[in-house]
């Protein structure tokens, strides 16, 4: 399809159908991608307007529902991909080159004869894409090169993941134009991760690649983080009656660092006390048998998160058979049960440096007020700062985001859904 071929379908109302069925069903969201997508194609074809043939990917955001802080000790997770993406308008060629420019940063540029990591390429984009490319080329791809523009309306820093999305996008280029989709979105998810920590420089699990990959809600056992188990939870959201909402509480992210690394450090400790590295491998009967003498050992605060990870990895399991079983009264009771552990046990809803900051704590009281017993509340992502998850019923949405924004802001209320599909292509 050309630029001005794309442009028309666009207008004339080509691509509704597809915008209905992975963006949230409402005529307003349905103008907003469509403005989007023909103004990522007018910049495409600015930047690059020698290429008359385009193609079109997308990849979305992710949403952890439950296992917070599971993953990193071998335990279970429920995650599901939302409906804020990142996309790419893409031509490919065969000038033995890869350019890419992302809306807000510098062109990426990658010769596809010098895939090794570089140093001052960590923490950008132009990381990711090498990586991903080296790995699609280790196993016998072959890649002529390709220009895209991309764009992306995830929150940047929500903990919805937009470093994953922007992988698996690239990845679903590659694999879907070059290797005729044969990798699949689970080896791409691999691939994207394997980007991520050699040459974006990111520690990160598997999780995050997983989800935005597959798509909709996918159950993940890290027993074996090499080869997790992943299955797909059948359940449509979109007929649920309830909205997704991501709050951004506006909280700092600096200096939590140490933060984040106590909290598997801690887990570690008590799995030390039990012969064991992980706490999925430690034996939970045992924990509590010896209660006592691990305490003696090991910190208070070490125990209360280690009791949290063998009841929310049990908890991400049971949040997956009361959405497969249609239980959702009983699902909205774990969600809760998940924040609940979090603020008590985990202690990840504020910093002990900055206990004067207390954002997620506000957002989660003020949503519970006007909540009044519907749907559910937690921390979302890895805590400290950010953002809050509630699972709103559809007739409250609009006030519940007008009375989080009297609190934190205008724009700090995201109204979400659930995405089935993981990275496409689009055209």
């Amino acid at each position: 399809m050309t630029v001005y071929e794309l442009s028309n379908t666009l207008s004339n109302g080509g691509l509704d159908k597809f915008f209905s069925d992975i963006y949230v069903k409402s005529d307003m969201e349905l103008l907003r991608q469509k403005a989007r997508y023909i103004n990522a194609v007018e910049k495409f074809s600015r930047l690059y307007p020698e290429r008359e043939e385009i193609y079109v990917f997308s990849a979305p955001g992710r949403t952890e529902i439950g296992g917070n802080h599971t993953d990193h000790q071998h335990g279970c997770v429920l995650a599901a991909a939302v409906t804020l993406d990142t996309i790419a308008i893409v031509s490919f060629h065969d000038d033995g080159v890869v350019r890419v420019k992302s809306e807000g940063h510098k062109p990426d540029i990658i010769e596809l004869s010098d895939l090794s990591p570089h140093d001052d390429e960590k923490g950008h984009g132009g990381a990711i894409i090498r990586g991903i490319i080296a790995q699609f080329a280790g196993i016998g791809v072959k890649i002529g090169g390709f220009d895209a523009y991309t764009t992306s309306d995830i929150l940047s820093g929500g903990g919805l993941s937009s470093s994953a999305a922007f992988g698996v996008l690239i990845g679903t280029i590659i694999d879907q134009y070059y290797n005729n989709g044969m990798a699949g979105a689970v080896e791409i998810a691999k691939i994207g991760r394997y980007a991520e920590n050699v040459y974006f420089g990111k520690a990160s699990g598997a999780m995050d690649q997983m989800v935005t990959s597959i798509g909709g809600f996918t159950s993940i056992d890290f027993k074996d983080p090499e080869m997790p188990l992943i299955r797909s939870v059948d359940f449509d959201f979109s007929s649920s009656g309830y909205s997704l909402c991501i709050v951004d509480t506006k909280g700092r992210h600096s200096d939590l660092s140490d933060d984040y690394s106590e909290i598997p450090n801690d887990m570690r400790t008590v799995a030390a006390q039990l012969g064991a590295e992980f706490l999925r491998d430690a034996d939970e009967m045992k924990f509590y048998e010896n209660f006592r003498r691990i305490r003696e050992r090991c910190t208070d605060r070490a125990v209360l998160r280690a009791i949290h990870f063998f009841d929310e990895s049990r908890r991400a399991e049971l949040e997956s058979e009361a959405l497969e079983n249609g239980r959702l009264n009983d699902f909205f009771s774990l969600v809760n049960e998940s924040g609940d552990s979090s603020a008590m046990l985990l202690q990840n809803l504020y910093s002990p440096k900055r206990p004067e900051c207390q954002e997620l704590m506000i957002g989660i009281a003020i949503s519970r007020r006007y909540l009044r017993g519907s749907g559910a509340v937690r921390v979302h992502g890895g805590g400290f700062a950010g953002t809050i998850q509630a699972f709103v019923p559809k007739y409250m949405e609009m006030g519940y985001a007008a009375e989080l924004e009297h609190v934190f802001g205008e724009g700090s209320c995201h109204i979400l859904g659930i995405r089935t599909a993981g990275g496409i292509r689009v055209i």
